[in-house]
């Protein structure tokens, strides 16, 4: 025992420190085979290279710019950061910039999914400093005369600090320019327009609108009392009123279409976010009455510019029948049976069809389906897939679907009806959205360049 204890005593703690990392290489490398056995089989080119990040990224030369300089709040602290690893995806004889587009946006998307004790045990101070390294990337960005959208993009999908996000919602867009020159003026000059349509399709008597215009006016009005009902600022008149012009002058401006129910929830994300450069604290103590004329105008020509903006990437999904999202849904039913088989099946002989509850999630984008306090860092990854979110939702839908794969095995048709349309999801942090993300993206690096996997 004696000798035991005394040649333990005597290890040197550099042998011990190269047995630590000894241990981590190997459960590394185990990581390593998992991943590549998991990936055997499939098409994909290129690699997948697991590497650990010990540098921390290189901001030399950046000098900050007095329009974001601001101190944090709690509220900016993100949850992207946290980690001391990463997984790195290179998938394809694609560009330079695009593989290293693909790294980072992994990077920062895994980061919430392997997050150990320790990490969860940092300091504040530790997390704010991280925070404040993302803020002045953003900063960065946001500071030049000439915006490059790809790596803004890149930036956003992990998240964008609030008091941040309505310039950068406006360039992903596309509706603010990103010349910096030019901003003030196409700004000034969209909102001019919108002020236009308004005037010139909603403040008419109904004398001058036609039967169907009426109908859809009628249909807009019973509509916005019933949008996000839990939180109560949406129930102010004045608020209602906004949302009324907005989805009338839409509607009129888009006749394939016309307004179709659930586009008034995908209002609600640009006129919190737009409303938040006037007005501060928490949602549910706004009063837009506090506002001017000329502010609530440019609020809702703003939101008016980006829903369009949105929606002119998915038009067919709310055309007559609505067929971009059936496509979707089906898309969504066959990358679900190559993921989890054992729900796939179980939910096909419950006789549960997937448009019976998916539907509502492609047509609304999850925003009735999360607590609302979610839903704008929900959208800053949507807005930075840019024209590749319909795709992309899909397995974002999966990777939510998929949280609860043990509780679907165990239920009736009737008992899966009830919990897909009142999921447990009122409870849920960014931790667990982070967590729907990272699969999300997992999946998608996976399977993107071997689209067979969606053919039935």
């Amino acid at each position: 025992m004696n000798n035991n204890n005394s040649r333990s005593a005597s290890i040197d703690p550099k042998d011990e420190e190269l047995r630590r990392k000894d241990s981590i290489d190997s459960r590394f490398n185990q990581t390593l085979k998992n991943v590549q056995g998991l990936l055997k089989g499939r098409s994909i080119p290129g690699k997948i290279l697991l590497t650990r990040r010990s540098d921390p990224p290189d901001d030399s030369g950046f000098q900050g710019s007095p329009n974001y300089q601001r101190s944090l709040s709690q509220n900016d602290a993100g949850t992207i950061d946290d980690m001391d690893k990463s997984t790195e995806v290179e998938a394809g004889n694609t560009s330079s910039s695009n593989n290293k587009a693909t790294v980072n946006k992994l990077r920062s998307s895994t980061s919430n999914v392997e997050n150990s004790s320790n990490e969860v045990q940092k300091p504040t101070m530790g997390a704010r400093a991280t925070d404040s390294a993302r803020v002045m990337k953003f900063t960065k960005e946001l500071s030049g005369q000439m915006i490059i959208l790809e790596r803004l993009r890149e930036l956003a999908w992990s998240g964008v600090p609030h008091y941040m996000r309505p310039d950068v919602w406006r360039l992903l867009l596309g509706y603010a320019p990103p010349n910096s020159d030019r901003k003030e003026g196409v700004l000034r000059r969209k909102r001019l327009e919108y002020l236009d349509c308004v005037a010139q399709f909603y403040d008419i008597p109904d004398t001058e609108r036609t039967d169907d215009e009426i109908n859809m006016l009628r249909q807009i009005a019973v509509d916005c009392p019933r949008t996000v009902p839990d939180v109560s600022f949406f129930q102010q008149a004045q608020v209602q009123k906004s949302l009324e012009r907005i989805l009338y002058a839409w509607a009129i401006r888009h006749p394939a279409s016309g307004y179709v129910q659930g586009i008034n929830d995908l209002v609600t994300p640009f006129l919190v976010v737009f409303l938040s450069e006037y007005l501060e604290g928490s949602v549910d103590s706004w009063s837009i009455d506090n506002l001017s004329t000329e502010q609530v105008s440019n609020v809702e020509a703003d939101c008016y510019w980006c829903l369009s903006q949105l929606l002119d990437g998915m038009q067919d999904h709310y055309t007559f029948a609505q067929p971009g999202i059936q496509r979707l849904v089906f898309k969504l039913k066959e990358l679900v049976r190559r993921i989890d088989e054992p729900v796939s099946r179980h939910m096909e002989e419950q006789g549960l069809e997937f448009l019976q509850f998916a539907f509502r999630w492609f047509n609304c984008l999850l925003i009735r389906e999360i607590p609302f306090h979610l839903v704008t860092r929900l959208w800053d990854t949507y807005l930075a897939e840019g024209d590749a979110l319909p795709d992309f939702l899909v397995y974002i839908f999966a990777s939510f679907l998929l949280t609860w794969s043990e509780k679907l095995q165990k239920l009736d048709f009737q008992e899966l009806v009830m919990f897909l349309q009142h999921l447990p999801t009122f409870n849920w942090t960014h931790q667990e959205l982070e967590m729907v993300l990272s699969r999300a993206y997992m999946w998608h690096s996976m399977f993107k360049s071997s689209p067979s996997h969606l053919a039935s």
